[in-house]
């Protein structure tokens, strides 16, 4: 089996962000806090996924989660943690290269005018 050459955190840094949905929701919540159901509509993945994903990003320190006890129903609040804004660049970046450089078909510009 042929070892590695990749520097071990960067290669589990690219899983990380690799993982489906994960690098839209952190972008999502680069305007600033946000509540599940805020998410959930701003984001084409089901209520399962977006909780099985928040909860990597909690359990990895990219995403903080907040819970204020003092309304009913109880609301929850997603934001960045430090770690999570200093993907600010990465993120922008992507954005920006996306603008220039990523074509949609009519199909995919259908679907997005939709959202």
């Amino acid at each position: 089996m042929k070892q590695s050459t990749l520097c071990p955190k960067f290669e589990k840094g690219m899983q990380l962000l690799g993982k489906r949905w994960t690098g839209l929701i952190l972008f999502q919540l680069l305007s600033g806090p946000q509540r599940f159901c805020a998410l959930e509509g701003a984001l084409p993945v089901s209520g399962r996924l977006l909780s099985e994903r928040l909860k990597d990003l909690e359990k990895e320190g990219l995403v903080h989660r907040q819970v204020f006890t003092d309304s009913a129903p109880v609301r929850v609040e997603y934001s960045l943690t430090e770690m999570g804004k200093a993907l600010t660049p990465v993120l922008k970046g992507i954005e920006s290269w996306s603008q220039s450089w990523i074509e949609l078909n009519a199909d995919e510009m259908a679907n997005d005018s939709e959202e």
